[in-house]
């Protein structure tokens, strides 16, 4: 299914459906909650399932040294969404111009305009337009006015916590991997380009392939069990992160 990035590129087919606005990082259990209330409601109106998200993440244009590490990059993202049903993915390209929409030049421009939206399906934590100043409640009013359904699916708890991509992120950055898992639903992963090490391992009988990450993907340093997708062939293994004080203490590496 191909991601839609711009407005122009919208197909009659992904008009006049149930909609979902949101980051949806990391499609955790919370997302997957929302998306089943979405599947009943493009059944319902006889439309498309539209997940509507943005790439990149607002937060980079408006706070980019406080934008938080992503969970999931747009392509696994469209991934996992195209695996629970949904018909389109919208990773609406952001810009400045973008984010000075007001809340109602959002609903007006997008929902009603771009998409026809007959039902909406979001969180309580919803925000639209500039300064994030539409909520919830506007949002009642602005598809109850335009005779647009809207539905506002409560968080969802997992063992005494809310499961949120934030609580997600602290997860992983504790190094708490497998309650990552629980939240998401799978096990937490990462990508990364392979770089040539000094061939220690092979040396020593252990090749490694060595991944430079990005050193804000919040991983926790240490020993991790993983699997590797490579060539359309998963293997187990054993990777360390970190950096490495015995040889250089340079930049943090992921050798698997």
């Amino acid at each position: 299914m191909p991601i839609i990035r711009h407005l122009e590129q919208l197909p009659a087919s992904a008009r006049g459906g149930a909609v979902a606005i949101g980051n949806f990082d990391g499609v955790h259990l919370g997302h997957r909650r929302i998306v089943e209330r979405l599947l009943q409601r493009a059944d319902e109106v006889g439309g498309p399932a539209i997940v509507f998200t943005f790439d990149p993440h607002p937060a980079m244009l408006l706070r980019p040294d406080e934008c938080p590490p992503p969970l999931t990059w747009t392509e696994r993202k469209a991934e996992l969404l195209k695996e629970l049903g949904v018909d389109r993915i919208v990773a609406f390209h952001t810009d400045d111009a973008f984010l000075q929409l007001s809340a109602r030049e959002f609903f007006d421009r997008i929902v009603v305009g771009a998409l026809a939206a007959r039902a909406m399906v979001e969180g309580p934590n919803f925000f639209f337009g500039h300064n994030r100043e539409g909520n919830v409640e506007l949002l009642r009013a602005l598809t109850a006015a335009r005779g647009i359904t809207l539905d506002v699916v409560e968080p969802v708890s997992l063992d005494g916590q809310l499961v949120s991509s934030s609580r997600i992120r602290r997860l992983v950055a504790a190094g708490d991997v497998s309650a990552a898992a629980r939240m998401l639903t799978r096990p937490y992963r990462i990508r990364g380009m392979v770089t040539h090490g000094a061939g220690r391992g092979a040396t020593l009988g252990f090749p490694t392939a060595n991944l430079r990450l990005d050193p804000a993907c919040g991983l926790k340093h240490g020993i991790y069990a993983v699997r590797v997708d490579k060539g359309g062939r998963r293997y187990g293994g054993v990777a360390s992160f970190g950096r490495r004080p015995t040889f250089d203490n340079g930049a943090p590496l992921l050798e698997i």
